[in-house]
């Protein structure tokens, strides 16, 4: 029998417990809805220049930027459907997603810009957004 502790400890956690919308986080659409009820609203664009928003047109260098958390999605029969979603904020506070495929679909200025973003906290060291546990692949 659960007691209402048992409970009561998963209840930020949309993965676990009573209430869970596990579900809700399992598609790159769903995830970005989450993200946005939380605030993350504006969507960005990896350019030569650095990384747009596509709300300001403010173009940030990596050093203004960090990714607080990514999630991974898998499509089950399409590789072209593998996808990576960065949750972004920036030094001016704006917060938003940015939106890669992986794999053979990448895009190499995504890739690039990444790679030089200094500050990547992942969530065993950074509280996850949506409270889901430390491996975050979706799905």
């Amino acid at each position: 029998m659960e007691t209402t502790d048992s409970i009561n400890e998963f209840k930020d956690r949309p993965d676990k417990g009573e209430g869970s919308d596990h579900d809700s986080m399992k598609t790159l659409s769903s995830t970005t809805r989450k993200l946005s009820q939380n605030g993350y609203v504006t969507q960005f664009k990896a350019t030569k220049n650095g990384l747009e928003s596509l709300e300001t047109h403010e173009v940030y260098s990596p050093e203004e930027v960090k990714i607080i958390n990514f999630y991974r999605f898998e499509g089950e029969s399409d590789p072209s459907d593998n996808a990576i979603l960065y949750v972004v904020e920036t030094s001016q506070g704006e917060k938003g997603t940015l939106t890669d495929a992986y794999g053979v679909y990448t895009d190499l200025k995504v890739s690039e810009f990444v790679k030089q973003v200094e500050e990547i906290e992942k969530a065993n060291t950074n509280p996850p957004i949506d409270g889901r546990p430390e491996d975050q692949e979706a799905g």
